[in-house]
């Protein structure tokens, strides 16, 4: 299958970066568009097609959340998440692409990459991570291995979210006061700080490369990310070519009539304590 149709587009007004979408309207086209992936899922398994999703850029550019809106409502059978740790003693000697081929869709897939094989051609780049040999021979061979998935039928779509200096800093700030995000902070990520000029001349020279015909980029501005999320899912739903699939007629049988079964007394059983009911009773008014 030919890899996506490149479409025009403009550059981002000052108002679409800033301005932000009221929550019921985000809401309200967010689960339009989530219906929508739900049949694009459905077709891809249907059709046995191959679909893989990249989402690459800044740290705190809103990947895991956008990720976290596409497969909300699919089926993890069908759609999956790779999200690759830091390559093992043994996985650094072997051909840098082989580690994420293993990941690869098999017929009636869809993977999503939470950072991708790219890594080579930002972090590893930047941090030193690996030789400049390395590093050009990245550069020379992603597009023959992109040109190579798009021939054999995968349809790959590449995204990069961009965000700004003062946009990511406050980002790590909130991450930094909040328990439930603290995880995502690191050492690692707080040097894109500091290194933020290196990882963007990185990230020129990587689009100077591998923005191709074949399997092109696609920029999503988020330092807005309710607009964000909203924009990618609409451009990855207008670039695959799924339609409806018909569904099994089902209907809720009848529940037959009891045959005198009975249920073992509770206090047999161990269940979790009631922690609902005693948070209730904590704000319940005395009487």
């Amino acid at each position: 299958m030919p890899g996506a149709k490149r479409t025009k587009s403009s550059t981002p007004t000052d108002e679409s970066r800033t301005s932000r979408l009221p929550r019921a309207l985000y809401e309200k086209e967010l689960f339009r568009l989530q219906t929508k992936l739900v049949k694009l899922q459905e077709w891809v398994r249907a059709e046995g097609e191959r679909l893989v999703v990249l989402f690459e850029g800044r740290d705190a550019a809103g990947k895991g959340s956008t990720i976290k809106r596409v497969t909300e409502h699919l089926n993890p059978r069908v759609a999956r998440i790779v999200a690759l740790p830091v390559p093992t003693e043994r996985e650094r000697t072997q051909w840098y692409f082989q580690r994420y081929v293993e990941h690869l869709p098999a017929a009636g897939e869809i993977v999503l990459f939470d950072r991708s094989w790219y890594n080579r051609a930002g972090i590893e780049r930047v941090m030193g991570y690996c030789t400049p040999d390395e590093h050009e021979r990245f550069l020379r061979q992603c597009p023959l291995f992109e040109r190579m998935l798009v021939e054999e039928g995968i349809l790959l779509r590449k995204y990069w979210f961009s965000v700004s200096d003062a946009e990511q800093e406050q980002r790590f700030r909130k991450r930094l006061s909040d328990p439930t995000r603290r995880w995502k902070l690191s050492a690692m990520d707080l040097e894109s700080i500091t290194r933020w000029e290196a990882y963007s001349r990185a990230k020129d020279e990587m689009f100077v490369h591998t923005d191709i015909p074949e399997a092109p980029w696609y920029v999503v501005e988020s330092d807005n990310k309710r607009a964000a999320r909203i924009n990618m899912i609409a451009h990855l739903l207008s670039t695959v070519p799924y339609g409806d699939v018909r569904q099994p007629d089902l209907r809720l049988p009848p529940r037959p009539p009891s045959s005198g079964y009975e249920r073992p007394p509770r206090h047999l059983q161990t269940y979790v304590p009631d922690h609902a009911a005693a948070l209730l009773n904590r704000v319940r008014p005395a009487p």
